[in-house]
């Protein structure tokens, strides 16, 4: 290979050669934004942006870091400089790099060897890997399941070296019964395999959408239930709401506040199918004027030996 002229990336970057890792990413970091062509103005912020770029490339990476430092304490910027045969003996190398879109005459010569093995190695065939994410669901559809369209965001490379969101929409069975904390496996909807390899899958953990009504305790799930002083003393059948629809409840004679009413079966549906339980609470009328005063007197005169603070026998 013919000589090209050596670079010093550390000058490049303006930090010594003994600088850490977090100073070195934190240089970059700088210039980059300095430099890059959407925000800069300076004439020359292309050129400098991937200048930049290519430092990074070889001083971010621990492995090139360590070659490059073998050669960089015999050169100086702007020298002929050719790698010596079995230069980077020793030194093992992985992934592709990818920092700059393209890459100067000195750094084909380290690393091109290195970058080419890369990137016949990807192209072998190679699965692409499985993806996760939560999603919400309202506690309806894990009573009726069905199709449904989850939103997620993902992120993918900006064509910079950085990433940004993207949305993305999919059409999702959800089974009747799944839980909180329970996974949805959708084949090949991960990220893509290289070289012909398998697509990942996309794992999608179940929770539902925060409840105002509803409590859930594996598959019961309950709630609360105002009714009447005289439907809880006298008995009544009265509508209830569930996450499947309106039910009738029938509330026994001489109910008290706090009192739990079973609806077998009316939980989350599941093989056994859970219960629904109603929380019963007594709800008074208010007494906003003189004949609702005048009942309520007339009910404290009836029930004068009723003590409300004593315990329950």
């Amino acid at each position: 290979m013919s000589a090209v002229e050596f670079e010093d990336y550390y000058a490049r970057l303006g930090v010594p050669s003994t600088a850490s890792p977090t100073e070195v990413k934190r240089a970059y970091r700088k210039l980059a934004r300095k430099y890059h062509p959407d925000v800069s103005q300076e004439p020359d912020a292309e050129a400098r942006f991937k200048q930049v770029a290519e430092a990074w490339e070889a001083l971010g990476d621990a492995e090139k870091r360590a070659a490059y430092d073998e050669v960089a304490r015999r050169h100086r910027e702007g020298e002929r400089f050719s790698p010596p045969p079995g230069w980077d003996t020793g030194f093992e190398f992985s992934g592709t790099g990818g920092g700059a879109d393209e890459h100067s005459a000195f750094f084909e010569a380290l690393f091109g060897r290195q970058r080419a093995a890369a990137a016949a190695r990807a192209a072998r065939p190679r699965a692409g890997e499985d993806h996760h994410a939560k999603v919400q669901i309202d506690l309806v559809d894990a009573y009726r399941g069905g199709l449904r369209t989850i939103a997620l965001r993902v992120p993918q490379p900006d064509g910079r070296g950085g990433l940004r969101l993207a949305d993305r929409t999919l059409d999702v069975n959800i089974p009747r019964g799944i839980r909180p904390g329970q996974r949805l496996r959708l084949a090949g909807q991960g990220a893509p395999g290289q070289g012909g390899g398998a697509a990942g899958d996309l794992y999608l953990e179940v929770e539902f959408a925060p409840q105002t009504v509803f409590r859930i305790d594996e598959r019961d799930v309950s709630l609360d239930l105002p009714v009447a002083p005289w439907e809880a003393a006298l008995g009544a059948s009265v509508e209830v709401r569930t996450p499947d629809g309106q039910v009738q409840l029938a509330v026994p004679a001489g109910s008290w506040s706090g009192r739990r009413l079973r609806l077998k079966g009316q939980g989350l549906p599941g093989t056994p199918p859970g219960d629904l339980y109603a929380v019963l609470s007594i709800a008074l009328p208010p007494a906003t004027d003189d004949a609702a005063q005048a009942a309520y007197r007339a009910m404290g005169e009836h029930f004068a030996a009723f003590d409300p603070r004593r315990p329950p026998v």
